[in-house]
């Protein structure tokens, strides 16, 4: 069984995929493949050259990522010509690990994908996992963790799409408001009725 895994920002996805490595289940982390991609030598970094020009090196030759990041930041133009270069590029080396994965015989594989119904990527998983928090607690182990006041905060939140419209796409909700003892026992439990780990 293909399983993404997604979440919000500060829902928790991350300890929830930490859970999922523990049992060996081969997981494709989206955030790292899309560093992958843009090593030094590969035509995406090529691309981005291409359309930002070389200040978005370093110069050890690798992408420089605060520099990119500030000017897409205020430039939508700017924005979706990154996005344009990058994501068919991290979907396809997302395949490609999954179609590896499954030649050499693993049964059942998680996709970890924070923007999984954002990019509209449904299509590449047959159950969604859906790590969840209620507003407040969201709320306030972003500010915590990332050191935000709550307006900042809040902007963060609501760039992306509400987790309440996620649990309605999702195949299996885990509510990980309390502890990690119950967030693990959700977890077996949905693995369990979805016969992975037989």
């Amino acid at each position: 069984m293909i399983i993404g895994l997604t979440g919000s920002i500060a829902s928790g996805k991350s300890t929830v995929a930490e859970m999922l490595k523990e049992l060996h289940l081969p997981i494709i982390d989206a955030d790292l493949v899309a560093r992958v991609v843009v090593e030094p030598g590969t035509e995406t970094l090529k691309q981005i050259v291409e359309a930002f020009g070389e200040e978005v090196l370093l110069d050890d030759g690798t992408l420089d990522r605060p520099k990119l990041g500030s000017i897409i930041f205020h430039e939508p133009a700017a924005r979706k010509t990154l996005n344009d270069i990058i994501h068919p590029a991290i979907r396809q080396e997302m395949l490609r690990q999954r179609d590896e994965l499954l030649e050499n015989g693993s049964k059942d594989i998680v996709m970890d994908i924070p923007l999984l119904f954002e990019s509209r990527l449904q299509h590449f998983v047959e159950k969604i996992l859906v790590v969840t928090v209620t507003e407040e607690t969201q709320l306030k182990r972003l500010m915590e963790r990332n050191n935000l006041s709550e307006k900042e905060a809040m902007a963060r939140i609501s760039s992306q799409l509400p987790l309440s419209e996620k649990e309605k796409g999702a195949d299996a909700v885990i509510y990980n408001n309390n502890s990690l003892e119950s967030t693990r026992e959700q977890l077996y439990k949905i693995l369990g009725k979805w016969n992975v780990l037989k």
